[in-house]
């Protein structure tokens, strides 16, 4: 235990002696955290449209309105031609244009229907999926509304209609940054504890420092411990300044579930990753190697853990490594017990999977790691 904690000692005062390690572990996770969930947003807005209108019409106008008072379009061009809007394509001022086709209005009441032209710039797929929609939405109520103005009917026979009520459970308001800022958080634990580790160890070998260390009495696992100890330690208070600071006075997230449970999980994710960021550490022999293989593996554990894109709607291939992605599993515990308070029970198979992890990154870090005594 003496062995110990004069490791432990000596591990602190090499990071609180360098103050642009301390402002990377401490300061960096935090202001990334205030950051990254206000502009990751699943929301589309801002739709650019270019409106072309050869009716002139009030149905026309009113439709024009319509689409003018949604939070999600921007108009950014009134034509007299399709034309003159498509230029606007060609230099990606605009997303869509709609054409309304002249008689619009005539049209509508002699026949009860009407077509209309939409153009979508498709380079950006989602913006153009996602903004056609809300056009069709739009013109489908101001359909609608045309109809029963049209219908003129009696108040004794309404038009028979069916509506829909949606719930939003967990996040009545479908506030994305509820969503966002857990996963973030889980993320921002993984840099710093695979980073930091496997850098902190790679250092010890390029400066020599791990030479001597390797002729003296300490034993293998006292030294591997003295190096996971102290960032595991700064991993739990980043956490802690991110959930009770950040999420709760900045976003103001309050978790639903138990504190307790998201640190006991936290607790073996830890042990997890670092033992990941230990083996990284085994395989390099310069900073410059370890921060190229934790850049590749992380990228990838951030791309395939469900943080941007749902899991479920990735190909097969990509869900079974997905599933072998322990980030995958922290950001699903924190969903789940942020947003819908859920219980261990709830959880427990993630509990043995990341204990399943831990054992085998520590298990495979400590078999590769090699000792050589004087």
């Amino acid at each position: 235990m003496r062995t110990l904690r004069f490791l432990l000692q000596k591990e602190f005062r090499q990071i609180f002696r360098n103050p642009t390690i301390l402002r990377m572990i401490m300061v960096l996770p935090i202001v990334q955290l205030i950051i990254l969930p206000l502009a990751a947003d699943y929301e589309i807005k801002n739709v650019n449209i270019a409106i072309v209108d050869h009716d002139h019409s009030t149905s026309s106008q009113k439709l024009i309105g319509e689409i003018g008072a949604s939070r999600y379009f921007s108009i950014t061009d009134y034509g007299s031609s399709f034309a003159q809007s498509y230029e606007l394509f060609q230099r990606d001022k605009a997303d869509l244009i709609l054409e309304i086709p002249q008689n619009f209005e005539r049209t509508l009441v002699r026949e009860g229907h009407e077509n209309y032209f939409l153009a979508v710039n498709a380079i950006n797929g989602t913006k153009a999926i996602v903004g056609s929609n809300y056009l069709s939405r739009i013109v489908n109520d101001f359909n609608a509304n045309l109809r029963l103005q049209l219908l003129k009917q009696p108040l004794s026979t309404p038009p028979q209609a069916i509506e829909a009520a949606a719930i939003n459970w967990y996040n009545p308001l479908l506030n994305y940054r509820l969503f966002m800022v857990p996963g973030i958080l889980v993320f921002l634990i993984t840099m710093v504890a695979t980073y930091m580790c496997a850098l902190n160890i790679v250092k010890e070998k390029e400066i020599g420092t791990i030479e001597q260390i390797n002729v003296t009495p300490v034993k293998k696992y006292h030294f591997i411990l003295g190096k996971l100890i102290p960032f595991w330690l700064i991993g739990m208070l980043i956490f802690t300044l991110g959930l009770f600071i950040v999420a709760r006075l900045v976003y103001g997230i309050v978790p639903v579930g138990s504190v307790l449970l998201l640190y006991a999980y936290l607790a073996i994710y830890l042990v997890a990753m670092l033992g990941f960021g230990l083996l990284i550490s085994t395989y390099s022999n310069t900073q410059q190697q370890a921060m190229s293989l934790a850049f590749f593996f992380v990228m990838i554990f951030l791309l395939m853990s469900g943080l941007f894109t749902s899991i479920d709607s990735m190909p097969t291939w990509a869900r079974w490594i997905a599933l072998a992605n322990p980030v995958t599993y922290f950001i699903e515990v924190m969903r789940m017990v942020v947003l819908k308070g859920s219980g261990f029970a709830d959880v427990k198979l993630h509990f043995f999977a990341m204990l399943g992890f831990a054992i085998v990154f520590n298990g495979w870090a400590v078999m590769s790691y090699k000792k050589v005594s004087g």
